[in-house]
């Protein structure tokens, strides 16, 4: 009941990157069971948006924790938890009317980065194979808590002009997709999990019909690093 307790809170509370990493930490003993592992999940992903003309891929940080459940066969385990810190977006898009004759005379030749921050849940099935090496797929289901356009542009030295729009009414708080991926269990199946994975949006995030749909993709370099959890068996 304890357990169930705390991953409610860690999952449904609205909490800074930094307090829900430190509460991660604290509590990671707590949660770590014969059945259960618990740690923090991060790394680097390089986001793009599918549709939108003009856009590249962008590369951001991500950091949150994630809970392996075992299944009743040993090979099979249920991934699941948050990315707390998962920004989707593109760079390097074109500018457009900001319907401000200045903004727009000062703007002109600059570039626009688009960031639309999540907290991200993914629902994977996990396949643990003989070698520690382990296959995974699944969905995964992101809340829009930012999105943000930054106007660049040059006036003396790179990028000496900045403006920040908010843009979040223009797409929908809720997105979906497939993810797949692939990884291995280090120190002999009782280590860092180091993986790679794939998401596939499949939800038209923007909300005015009259636009190209447009979808999320993203590339997750992923490490997850087992919190509070020892080998007693093997000891």
């Amino acid at each position: 009941m304890k357990k169930l307790l705390i991953i409610s809170v860690l999952l449904c509370a609205g909490l800074t990157t930094k307090s829900q990493v430190l509460i991660s930490i604290l509590l990671g003993d707590k949660l770590n069971s014969d059945k259960l592992e618990f740690g923090l999940d991060g790394g680097w992903n390089s986001a793009d948006i599918h549709g939108l003309d003009g856009a590249s891929a962008v590369g951001r940080f991500n950091i949150g924790f994630y809970f392996d459940l075992q299944l009743k066969n040993p090979s099979w385990m249920i991934h699941t938890g948050v990315i707390v810190k998962s920004t989707m977006g593109a760079k390097e898009l074109p500018v457009y009317n900001l319907n401000d004759p200045d903004l727009n005379a000062a703007f002109v030749g600059g570039k626009v980065d688009r960031r639309l921050g999540y907290f991200n849940v993914p629902v994977l099935m996990k396949y643990r194979f003989k070698n520690n090496f382990y296959a995974e797929a699944g969905m995964m289901f992101g809340l829009m808590n930012k999105s943000i356009d930054e106007f660049t542009n040059k006036v003396i030295d790179k990028e000496d002009l900045t403006y920040k729009l908010k843009i979040r009414d223009r797409y929908h708080p809720l997105d979906a997709g497939f993810m797949v991926g692939l990884g291995y269990r280090l120190l002999g199946g009782n280590g860092m999990n180091l993986g790679i994975r794939y998401y596939i949006g499949i939800v038209d995030i923007t909300i005015d019909d009259s636009t190209p749909n447009q979808y999320n993709r993203s590339l997750y370099l992923a490490v997850g690093i087992p919190i509070g959890k020892t080998p007693k068996s093997k000891e």
